[in-house]
């Protein structure tokens, strides 16, 4: 099926009584993201932007045009921006911390909302959550603090564990900023030792979980990336094969994962409709309160559990949003 037939597909049914009345001017969205280069498929979280811009009477292939662009940094990603600018949206959509980057820094002018950025004012894209300035908004994952509660989670499973490993990608501006501020401070607190393992590439993933498993690691959590979403499985795998327990942040790694425990990427996508509809109409990208998550989801797999040799402990069964048999 292709992308393009799937979501004019879903954007026919169940519409709202308010696309009858949806706005006569044609909108113009540019949606920007990183992934496997492809080019060809938003994923399930991203597709939930269109629930969201549904509710509001936008139809892509009616009243609003989306144009599209997925890029594997650093090859094609500067092109992408420029293609997207080109076309002159009336807004922008980054998915994720790189996207948004390379979008603040092209497009001075042209209102953009990013979706899924962890501490976006550490990163310098707002000025505040309150009060955004410039031309920027959208939907946090965190405002930090979010490494310590995972690493709780993890020990709680693991008890005892005092060795664990974070795979991060050092391109990523998110995980730079969180191995230069949480991870000594997390470290510190709690009394553990972290381990930074590096994969920027898919071939890096094989040498990146090799290491944590010679260095020792008890655990392992997996901060999210484009790589690490795309390479999905076979990040699972590596876990596996290394018999590592991984603490993953997105929902798409219950199939197998250990154990996952992060925000509802899904519905800040939907969430993000709103934020397109009130720029459509007018508002100011700088007065538009950045918003965090709602909801966090804690999913665990106990098929991986029992291969793992791990007994989980009730008080995380109980909490847990989905426990998979």
């Amino acid at each position: 099926m292709q992308r393009r037939t799937f979501i004019a597909g879903t954007a026919a049914v169940l519409i709202s009584p308010r696309c009858s009345r949806a706005q006569g001017k044609r909108r113009r969205l540019g949606f920007l993201a990183l992934g496997d280069g492809s080019g060809k498929a938003l994923n399930q979280a991203e597709l939930a932007l269109f629930d969201g811009l549904r509710r509001y009477g936008w139809i892509d292939g009616q009243n609003l045009v989306v144009e599209y662009r997925f890029s594997q940094p650093p090859d094609r990603l500067s092109s992408s921006v420029a293609d997207l600018i080109a076309l002159r949206p009336d807004v922008l959509i980054a998915a994720g911390p790189r996207a948004a980057e390379a979008l603040k820094s092209a497009a001075a002018t042209i209102p953009i909302v990013f979706v899924a950025v962890f501490d976006p004012v550490g990163l310098g894209l707002v000025r505040s959550l309150s009060r955004p300035g410039g031309n920027i908004t959208g939907l946090a994952t965190s405002q930090g603090g979010a490494l310590s509660k995972s690493i709780d989670i993890l020990r709680e499973l693991v008890p005892g564990a005092s060795n664990i490993a974070i795979l991060v990608n050092r391109s990523n501006p998110m995980h730079r900023l969180i191995l230069a501020e949480e991870v000594p401070r997390t470290a510190r607190n709690l009394g553990v030792n972290l381990q930074i393992v590096d994969a920027a590439t898919p071939e890096e993933l094989d040498t990146a979980f090799a290491s944590a498993a010679d260095q020792r690691a008890e655990a392992l959590i997996v901060l999210g990336d484009a790589l690490t979403v795309v390479q999905g499985p076979r990040v699972v795998e590596l876990a596996a094969k290394h018999r590592l327990p991984a603490l993953h942040l997105w929902r798409q790694f219950a199939i197998g994962g250990l154990i996952v425990y992060g925000p509802d990427v899904t519905e800040l996508f939907r969430r993000a409709g709103a934020y397109v509809n009130k720029i459509f109409k007018g508002a100011n990208p700088a007065d538009i309160p950045v918003e965090l998550p709602t909801k966090y989801e804690l999913v665990i797999n106990m098929r991986t559990a029992k291969a793992l040799g791990i007994s989980v402990p009730t008080s995380l069964l109980v909490r847990a949003d989905e426990v998979i048999e």
